[in-house]
């Protein structure tokens, strides 16, 4: 007896307390056991708080670290693609001498509307359209009869204070040589030689009538008034005609057509280069491989406030008569200007309210710079002020561009991606930080799973 407890006694220290603790909450049953673990100490569970705040810090390093690399790489790549893709072309250095082509009308050296200066009936016309004539030449003859009846009783009144001027002049000598003989009064002498006088003015009146009338029956033919052509007839044989301009009734139309007159307006720009002698080549559509050469003869020295242009008269020679007055031609001038001008593409243009800019790159940033411009010929334009050779013009600017805007410059035949490393490096970048976020979220499980099972095995050891 003493030995069998002695055994259980034996048995019962070498246990575990926490073995001997578990076999005593036994049911007696001997069926659903229940263990119960014993509690953790204060400076295990201290610990294990203290493993799972470092373990969560370096899990927020590894993953705050990498999402905001991602989101500064986001945000240049975001700033790099707002920035718009220009292609930048410096201008072409212009010539000082510029080569104008100017519309421009023929017209005849003089030009006469032909009026008749007496009224009647045309009774015959000698000259047609497009004849050449010469000065003093017959065009055409008026019957008048009332003008001739006219000059004939002008031509009777003369004969007549003729007649009275030398009667009264008879009277007038006899009174002065009866006068020395003291047989006739001083006052009826001065009467007579007052008498005399006045039908001597009568004479000058008449003559006068005489010559009206004659000049108006001389102007019953109608003359050329200068070597030309007839380039229009109005009148036919039996028309009436009234005499002067204010009756609007033209009765023929001469123009000098050996030199012919060219006006063009040149623009202020270009004016200064516009000196007398200057040569010109006259294109015609009807003389598709031939050009007549003239000469600026003179200008009009003021510029027109109007359309801003110089009007200059450039004279060309057509003794052959090869040009009609009234065709419209081109005029090709080269003026020195001795400015020395840029030429830049049309759609280089920004048309704004501020006035006519183009858009240069400096410092990677658009600026608007105002420009002057000289010729323009639809596909290039003139700079005469506002550029420097050196400037980057921005090629095809779009309308949305701001002054100081910044822009990315691109090579021709560059691509965006190409153009745009930061955008890939920036999506490179947040794939990277992606990766790294999951790898270190995957981590952080393995982690917290190693560290539950540290804590479980040590509350099993206890």
């Amino acid at each position: 007896m003493s030995q069998g407890a002695g055994q259980g006694t034996n048995q019962g220290t070498n246990q575990e307390p926490g073995q001997g603790a578990a076999e005593q909450e036994k049911p007696q049953g001997g069926e659903g056991t229940v263990e119960r673990k014993a509690p953790l100490s204060t400076g295990r569970a201290v610990l294990l708080v203290l493993t799972g705040l470092a373990l969560a810090v370096v899990l927020a390093v590894l993953g705050i670290v990498p999402r905001l690399r991602a989101q500064k790489h986001l945000a240049q790549s975001t700033d790099a693609n707002a920035a718009p893709d220009v292609l930048v072309a410096k201008p072409t250095v212009g010539k000082p001498e510029d080569t104008l082509l100017l519309p421009g009308a023929l017209q005849a050296y003089v030009d006469a509307p032909i009026y008749a200066r007496t009224s009647g009936y045309l009774q015959h016309w000698y000259a047609d359209i497009g004849a050449h004539v010469k000065k003093g030449q017959l065009l055409a003859v008026i019957e008048s009869p009332e003008v001739d009846q006219q000059l004939r009783q002008a031509e009777a009144n003369l004969a007549t204070a003729e007649a009275n001027a030398n009667n009264a002049q008879i009277q007038a000598r006899r009174y002065n040589d009866l006068l020395k003989q003291d047989a006739v009064s001083k006052q009826d002498t001065d009467n007579f030689v007052t008498q005399q006088a006045a039908t001597n003015t009568q004479v000058e009146g008449a003559l006068a009538a005489v010559n009206q009338f004659k000049q108006l029956v001389g102007f019953e033919r109608v003359y050329a008034p200068f070597d030309g052509v007839i380039v229009a007839r109005n009148v036919d044989t039996g028309q009436l005609i009234n005499a002067g301009a204010g009756a609007n009734q033209q009765l023929f139309e001469e123009a000098q057509d050996s030199i012919l007159r060219v006006y063009v307006s040149i623009p202020e720009v270009d004016s200064l280069g516009a000196k007398r002698g200057t040569p010109a080549q006259i294109l015609l559509a009807e003389y598709p491989n031939r050009s007549f050469t003239g000469h600026i003869v003179r200008t009009a020295n003021a510029i027109d406030p109007t359309t801003r242009t110089l009007l200059v008269e450039i004279d060309v020679n057509n003794r052959d008569h090869k040009l009609m007055p009234g065709a419209y031609g081109q005029v090709r001038l080269s003026l020195n200007t001795g400015v020395t001008s840029l030429i830049v593409p049309v759609p280089t243009m920004i048309f704004q309210s501020q006035g006519l800019q183009v858009a240069v790159v400096e410092n990677g940033k658009a600026k608007l710079v105002p420009i002057t411009i000289g010729q323009d010929d639809g596909r290039v334009i003139q700079v005469v002020h506002g550029l420097t050779p050196d400037a980057e013009v921005i090629q095809n600017p779009p309308d949305s561009l701001l002054d100081g805007q910044a822009v990315r410059v691109m090579q021709p035949g560059q691509t965006d991606q190409a153009a745009s490393p930061s955008a890939a490096n920036g999506s490179t970048n947040s794939q990277e930080g992606a990766q790294q976020q999951t790898g270190s979220g995957q981590s952080g499980k393995q982690a917290n799973s190693k560290a539950t099972a540290a804590g479980q095995g040590g509350g099993g050891k206890q």
